[in-house]
């Protein structure tokens, strides 16, 4: 049900850059760390996958639909999305995020920290949209089962995630600190995240255009 080997590669690849880059879950997680600690980081990184796999089931049921009712449609959303990343590399190029983090914000019970989590991300439009632009440049309807290959990816991004959200949880005290004083990487920072977001945006949609045969 995966692509082929050079194309999980890419996937992999791919997928790693862009979980990398800053963004609200990991501000969230950023912020709970900061504040109440790392076992408060740790469960809103549960909580943040919990929303993230949502999507994930979200996007299998509604681009398996789409496939069954339009191929001419199923295409058209895969260049849409590589589109959209390239929006959104834009984007990161004119605003800049920073970790405005308070560490004297108040406690919270750790089911709210999970629940918030999960709030956090199942709300974040840019979430859903994404996983519409990123996963069916990878799934390839001729192998058939559509939901099953975008639930797979689905769940290699969640595993990628958990891994980086997990270690900017645990470091997240001495991480932040830094970011937050050093004006000259948060300009890097929206430089390189802007042009990797562009880069992919291209290359998946090159990508995507031999994965139809």
């Amino acid at each position: 049900m995966l692509p082929s080997h050079s194309q999980l590669l890419f996937f992999l690849s791919a997928a790693a850059l862009l979980i990398v880059i800053p963004g609200p879950a990991v501000f969230y997680i950023v912020g709970r760390s900061i504040g109440q600690g790392r076992a408060a980081g740790l469960v809103s990184v549960l909580g943040i996958h919990v929303g993230t796999l949502i999507h994930v089931a979200a996007a299998a049921i509604g681009l398996s639909a789409l496939l069954m009712s339009s191929a001419f449609a199923f295409s058209a959303v895969k260049y849409s999305g590589a589109a959209y990343l390239v929006y959104l590399g834009v984007q990161k190029l004119r605003r800049r995020e920073s970790f405005e983090i308070s560490p004297a914000e108040p406690q919270t019970r750790l089911r709210r920290v999970f629940a918030d989590g999960i709030i956090v991300n199942v709300l974040n439009p840019k979430t859903a949209l994404f996983f519409f632009a990123f996963l069916p440049q990878f799934v390839n309807p001729a192998r058939g089962h559509v939901p099953v290959q975008i639930f797979l990816l689905g769940m290699v991004m969640i595993t990628i995630g958990l891994a980086s959200d997990t270690v900017w949880s645990l470091s997240a005290g001495t991480v932040a600190q830094v970011f937050r004083r050093n004006a000259r990487w948060m300009r890097t920072e929206r430089y390189v995240s802007g042009g990797i977001l562009i880069s992919l945006g291209v290359a998946t949609a090159l990508a995507g255009s031999g994965t139809r045969k």
